[in-house]
């Protein structure tokens, strides 16, 4: 007996669904039958949104943020103090930092964290581009806040060596998230207390 599964095409959204991190065979398969029941209109919007985001954004190519202009509205912000550099492991974690509202400094994000076990070493990360905004000489500050986690600290004394032949301060986020924990997870108050107690690095 013939088994019959579901058409090829609802299929294969369900597999795309499955690529995305986080989301399960299980989860795949309710956002496609959720789609499917959902009116042309929204789900028009929804793949309109998913191409908008393909073709109007682009990294910035001081601090490689996300922005929809180059420099990013943050880098070009005059009232912000563009001296001090928050080095950060991903995207998100500029948006937890901005949610709590008490740094007005610029950002620059490596997009990953040093993990040999993984194969990913410096030349995979923006740590170049960050050598060379420090060698510039117009950064009073590079403020640390990688994650609480083992590559996290690897990566922040990597930054921390590579650093130290240039007379700018290193400061790391003060301990108020707990180790092996994610900025992006943290609750604003926790990460504020945390961004205004920074360290030097020593």
């Amino acid at each position: 007996m013939a088994n019959y599964s579901l058409p090829r095409v609802i299929q294969k959204l369900i597999d795309e669904f499955s690529r995305l991190p986080g989301i399960g065979p299980k989860t795949a398969e309710r956002l496609a039958i959720h789609l499917l029941h959902s009116p042309d209109s929204r789900v028009r919007d929804f793949g309109e949104s998913v191409i908008g985001m393909k073709n109007g954004v682009m990294f910035c190519s001081i601090c490689w943020h996300l922005s929809d202009s180059n420099p990013c509205g943050i880098c070009t912000d005059a009232s912000r103090d563009q001296s001090k550099v928050c080095v950060v492991e991903q995207i998100l974690d500029v948006v937890a930092i901005e949610k709590t509202g008490s740094y007005t400094g610029s950002y620059h994000v490596l997009h990953g964290v040093l993990s040999p076990i993984r194969g990913v070493g410096p030349e995979h990360l923006k740590l170049a581009e960050l050598h060379a905004r420090v060698r510039d000489g117009k950064v009073s500050e590079v403020i640390l806040a990688t994650n609480p986690s083992m590559e996290g600290e690897t990566t922040a004394l990597y930054i921390t060596r590579m650093l130290k032949t240039y007379a700018v301060p290193l400061t790391r986020i003060a301990r108020g998230l707990p180790m092996g924990g994610e900025l992006g997870y943290a609750d604003q108050i926790t990460l504020g207390k945390a961004m205004m107690g920074r360290r030097v690095e020593e």
